[in-house]
């Protein structure tokens, strides 16, 4: 029996982000399943790209050509050696097609459509862990994702040491 499963993983490249696909990587990927490494730039930072993929988002990126520096580049995504090595081992080791997909715009909404758009059958996501009053000041990306999106949520947050 062959999985084809599609799981999400958002991606902000924080600590929270990376541990969030790690823990993918170790409890939820297995052999001939699809991950896809959503980004979500702000809109702002560049605004031309920012128009013409602003419905759809990026093309599918393949991991080879996540490995390039310069494509990263071009999508406006700093290339990160701890994510492309996760990305690698994942790929090789579990035999798991990756892929990347960038959108830009409000990390909450971008998300919430990256799920119905890619036909993603989970999505998993880091938590920053804000406290009760950043979180009404700034809102939360997870809670928003959590109430909206069409496929179940798994968020990931490192335990409290005590």
């Amino acid at each position: 029996m062959t999985n084809d499963r599609k799981i999400g993983v958002a991606i902000d490249f924080s600590e929270e982000s990376k541990k969030a696909l790690k823990w993918a990587v170790d409890n939820l990927l297995e052999k001939e399943d699809t991950l896809f490494v959503i980004h979500v730039n702000p809109s702002e930072e560049n605004e031309s790209r920012s128009l013409l993929w602003s419905n759809t988002g990026s093309p599918l990126i393949p991991l080879t050509e996540l490995r390039d520096p310069d494509v990263l580049q071009n999508y406006g995504i700093k290339f990160d050696p701890e994510v492309l090595g996760v990305l690698d081992y994942i790929s090789k080791q579990k035999e798991v097609t990756v892929v990347g997909k960038i959108y830009w715009g409000d990390a909450r909404d971008k998300l919430c459509e990256a799920v119905g758009a890619l036909n993603l059958d989970c999505l998993v996501m880091g938590s920053r862990g804000l406290g009760s009053f950043k979180r009404i000041l700034l809102g939360s990306v997870t809670a928003h994702v959590v109430a909206n999106a069409t496929c179940p949520i798994t968020i990931f947050k490192e335990p409290k040491v005590h």
